[in-house]
């Protein structure tokens, strides 16, 4: 998972830093600012990514890789 913060985006509702203010707060013009780097998304980013109207932060779920496992327990089609 990733997290994206786009400040253009933003409208200035304050739910991200309202919701996570550990993470987020408002710039003198009202846009998201992030606090620090998440490495690993918690609850509350989620919640503040979901409540954002605009959509200026996401989380971004990244699919995983499929390894060679996954290859060799995989149903094989029909030719």
């Amino acid at each position: 998972m990733k997290l994206v913060v786009d400040p253009s985006r933003c409208v200035g509702a304050g739910m991200c830093a309202l919701i996570a203010p550990e993470y987020f707060d408002q710039d003198e013009e009202g846009r998201v600012e992030p606090l620090r780097t998440v490495d690993a998304i918690d609850e509350s980013v989620r919640r503040a990514a979901d409540s954002c109207p605009s959509g200026a932060v996401r989380v971004i779920v990244e699919p995983r890789p499929a390894s060679d496992t996954d290859a060799e327990h995989s149903p094989r089609s029909p030719r």
